[in-house]
């Protein structure tokens, strides 16, 4: 794919020029219609584009934080993350007009893969949108392997990772060029 192409996310809803060697999830299995799920071919590495529930009565950065714990809790990552820092994304660098507030949480997760004991280190770099003129928050959470244990079934036949990794660079394009075509994705 080429990099300066944009991708059409959510149906044509949204577009973003996404990283090279990128595979879209939907190709081999269902995504919830929310999501739009895309992973590295030759890492561990993955981006997730989800449209959430605007969470009211919270400031931004809580809201940020909200979110990395949601995540936290979904990778079944609960008293094995830890956030490192919650900043204010440059609104003056998003394509993306409609965006109240941004902010950019980076974090770590242990985790593990299909159930097993063995855990991973995954940086989380989370991005977040806050949209409440839609009751929605975008969020775009670039995970990013950077200990993978042994037993894992990810560090089988890990040794071949040919193409370049994706870097925080790649997530800042991607998020910098994210644009809403049709606001009617909202309902």
């Amino acid at each position: 794919m080429d990099t300066t192409e944009k991708y059409q996310l959510f149906g044509g809803a949204f577009s973003a020029v996404m990283p090279p060697t990128i595979q879209d999830v939907s190709d081999m299995r269902e995504i919830p219609d929310n999501q739009e799920v895309f992973v590295h071919t030759s890492t561990d590495q993955s981006i997730i584009v989800e449209l959430l529930e605007y969470q009211e009565g919270m400031t931004d950065s809580e809201a940020a934080r909200y979110h990395f714990e949601d995540v936290a809790s979904s990778n079944s990552a609960d008293g094995r993350s830890e956030i490192l820092s919650v900043e204010p994304f440059p609104m003056a660098q998003l394509s993306l007009t409609n965006c109240a507030s941004a902010w950019l949480l980076t974090g770590l997760q242990q985790v593990s893969k299909f159930n097993e004991q063995a855990l991973n280190t995954v940086n989380i770099h989370l991005f977040l949108c806050r949209l409440p003129q839609y009751s929605t928050d975008l969020l775009v959470t670039f995970n990013d392997p950077v200990v993978i244990d042994p037993f894992s079934s990810s560090a089988v036949g890990g040794a071949a990772e040919t193409l370049p990794r994706w870097t925080c660079e790649d997530l800042n394009h991607l998020v910098c060029s994210l644009q809403l075509h049709d606001p009617g994705i909202f309902g």
